[in-house]
């Protein structure tokens, strides 16, 4: 998140040289440049009160007074390194998502928790659906960007549509799209998820690191 909230997403940045974050509308992410109690002080700064911030690191967080430990974990960070995008026919009902579909989008991602999607989360890049008349079934996007590097994010499936193949033909829809503007497709997954992983290798990632995952509450 430091990364992007310093190059390609700086124009998005809450936060100054210690701590970024993007705004809440958009997500719970930031970054710290160290884990020092002046970086977490200047993470507060930009946190409101009682507000949930999200950081990936590089070491098991070690959280400074004012900051309540929610929850951690292993997330992989997996890098597109094939050479190849399956070419999947578009389901019925597939098209680019707008600023008109975001209630359903939020609705989607509470149901299913692909990870934090907020009002503002399809601001970060394009994103794809796949519908059933006015019910949103599935999606994907772009999320952080770094140079050269754009996040597929947001995968997610309606529990009435798994099994159809949706998530895959998304996913390759985002990296058609990256890859045709010359940058290089990444993912975020939990270590432990291995049904994912699985997939993930099939479509051509392969695992880049590890970072130790903090959800951490401003406690202010």
């Amino acid at each position: 998140m430091w990364s992007a909230l310093t190059t390609a997403h700086s124009h998005l940045a809450l936060g100054n040289q210690l701590a970024r974050a993007y705004p809440p509308e958009i997500g719970p992410l930031g970054g710290l440049t160290e884990q020092s109690p002046a970086a977490y002080e200047d993470l507060r700064a930009i946190a409101e009160p009682d507000s949930i911030r999200v950081l990936f690191l590089k070491e098991p967080p070690r959280p400074r007074p004012g900051w309540t430990f929610v929850r951690g974990g292993l997330v992989d960070q997996m890098l597109h390194t094939g050479s190849r995008i399956d070419d999947l026919p578009q389901p019925i009902g597939m098209r680019r998502l707008t600023k008109s579909d975001v209630p359903a989008m939020v609705e989607l991602a509470k149901l299913t928790e692909p990870g934090p999607f907020r009002n503002r989360t399809h601001e970060l890049g394009a994103f794809f659906g796949i519908f059933e008349g006015d019910r949103l079934l599935a999606m994907a996007g772009e999320r952080m960007r770094v140079p050269g590097f754009v996040e597929v994010s947001a995968v997610c499936t309606h529990p009435d549509a798994r099994g159809r193949g949706y998530a895959r033909t998304l996913m390759s829809t985002v990296m058609k799209l990256i890859r045709h503007e010359g940058d290089m497709p990444f993912l975020h997954t939990f270590a432990d998820n291995l049904p994912a992983i699985r997939i993930y290798e099939s479509l051509g990632f392969a695992k880049r690191c590890t970072f130790h995952l903090a959800v951490l509450k401003n406690e202010s």
